[in-house]
């Protein structure tokens, strides 16, 4: 089959050897401005839109393939009714479609973007030439991706498109018309001096151009899952598996709640998370070091954990993750040693990551509908006031920042204490602030940690000095928290009577 075919397009990628092939097969090409030119210098006959219309280019360009001449080629249904009106109009058929849309998202990302630079980036033919192809996949073909050129070419070389294809490329439209709109209503509040996006359309347009990934199953093995990727994929979701079983919904879950900690640590180190949790974590730059010490918080809890590491790992490293039972490890890269070992637990998920994304939105489900909020990334803008009569020494200072940052992906209410190249202890989930203290106390004693000399960490305030009173009691000697309690007088007073160092930061991080 040979028909007519209508290119425009803002992605010029493959777009000379389409063309060409195009022609070879015996198509006829019509196109518009700046896609026309550039399939001419290729060498590629072209008709002109406002040749095949008999009506000019106008406003600038705005208006170009908004005419019946091309509309009505590309929406004719395949009947006899539909063809005898084209004929008697001298209205030629178009077959196939290759349109993809100015780059919003590209223009809008710059920091000098502006509001009359975006309006002029609102792309309307295009999303009509699309919309009205789709709609009538039944006889028409329509591709928005460069990475179907070759598929469509493959199709045409053989006779005509198959429904199958159609209607695979009808749907591929749709989303690519409706991520487009949904950019342009997630950033347009802000260049029009809203202070946050529109937040469901900033879902909605992530989700659209997503790629939808199997998983072996949901939260349980009766429930299905998918990983929604972004494309290009970033973070723990552009992971790459060396080897392992499929992952599940919760090891995915597990894996990014590992991977953030590790990004927010203070330096090269190990986090061991499980259940949402972490039950382990240590700094140091040999990464078998680090993990020993991220074990050694709660050996017990780190059995069937997630394992990540925010630098290359080696053979030692690997030798000690295999000598217990884990889901899955992560690190930003393995060498050959470390290949080796991984590959005698063939069931072990190996990823390979690069750093966290961070960033984008927080989603939830609530009956009936949605929670979305910023995510809680970086820590700029943060204090750091000691607000007692002691001053925290250089190691509990740096024990203090260790402990701030793990207890921020400490499912609240949470209390963490550790030392300076470790965490010891963790009381996560609670409902009462002090239960949490206690359990992270009663934790760290159960692995024979000795507490003398440590720091803690709360994830909001204390709103009461008995939390502050009960790790002082096992031996911790300062504590990092946010402040904000109309009790704070009475806390930071318990802390001068005990002895205890006390540090806010005026911002909590609950996790809930």
């Amino acid at each position: 089959m040979a028909g007519i075919a209508l290119i425009s397009v803002s992605d010029k990628t493959g777009l000379d050897e389409l063309g060409l092939e195009l022609r070879a097969l015996g198509w006829k090409v019509i196109s518009t401005g700046g896609t026309a030119r550039a399939l001419s210098e290729a060498g590629c006959e072209v008709l002109e839109v406002s040749r095949h219309t008999g009506f000019p280019e106008i406003l600038d360009g705005r208006v170009k393939t908004l005419h019946p001449r091309v509309f009505a080629g590309i929406l004719a249904a395949p009947t006899a009714e539909h063809e005898a009106e084209l004929s008697e109009l001298e209205i030629p058929n178009i077959d196939l479609v290759v349109v993809n849309l100015y780059p919003f998202r590209e223009s809008v990302a710059r920091d000098d973007a502006d509001l009359e630079e975006a309006v002029e980036q609102i792309d309307i033919g295009g999303p009509s030439l699309i919309r009205a192809a789709a709609k009538n996949h039944a006889r028409v073909t329509v591709v928005v991706d460069p990475m179907d050129y070759a598929e469509v070419l493959a199709e045409f070389s053989t006779g005509e498109s198959s429904d199958d294809f159609r209607r695979r490329m009808a749907v591929k439209a749709f989303r690519h018309t409706a991520a487009y709109d949904s950019v342009i209503a997630a950033h347009l509040p802000r260049l029009m001096g809203e202070e946050r996006p529109d937040a469901a359309a900033e879902v909605a347009e992530a989700l659209l151009r997503c790629q939808e990934v199997e998983l072996r199953y949901g939260e349980n093995p009766h429930q299905w899952g998918v990983l929604a990727r972004s494309e290009p994929a970033a973070g723990l979701a552009g992971s790459r598996q060396i080897q392992g079983k499929a992952l599940s919904y919760n090891n995915l879950g597990d894996a990014t709640g590992a991977w953030r900690l590790v990004w927010d640590l203070p330096g090269a180190g190990v986090a061991v998370i499980k259940h949402a949790n972490p039950c382990g974590v240590g700094l140091d730059d040999n990464m078998a070091e680090a993990f020993r010490k991220a074990r050694a918080t709660d050996p017990v809890s780190a059995f069937g954990g997630v394992i990540a590491a925010n630098q290359e790992v080696d053979g030692a490293f690997a030798e000690m993750v295999v000598e217990q039972f884990a889901e899955v490890v992560i690190a930003p890269g393995y060498d050959d040693a470390a290949r080796d070992v991984f590959a005698r637990k063939k069931n072990l998920r190996v990823l390979e990551a690069q750093p966290a994304a961070g960033g984008g939105l927080v989603v939830r489900d609530v009956d009936g509908g949605f929670l979305i909020q910023g995510s809680d990334t970086g820590w700029e803008g943060e204090e750091r006031e000691i607000v007692t009569e002691r001053t925290p020494n250089e190691d509990e200072l740096r024990a203090l920042e260790l402990a701030w940052r793990v207890v921020k992906h400490v499912g609240s209410n949470g209390i963490v204490v550790g030392v300076e190249d470790r965490i010891i202890g963790i009381g996560a989930g609670q409902m009462s602030r002090v239960d949490a203290a206690k359990i992270s106390v009663a934790k760290a004693a159960e692995m024979d940690h000795d507490l003398a000399d440590s720091v803690a960490a709360s994830d909001a305030f204390f709103p009461f000095p008995d939390g502050v009173e009960a790790l002082h009691a096992a031996g911790v000697r300062a504590v990092i928290q946010p402040g904000g309690s109309i009790r704070d007088n009475e806390v930071i007073a318990a802390c001068n009577q005990l002895g205890v160092a006390m540090v806010l930061t005026r911002r909590r991080h609950f996790r809930h």
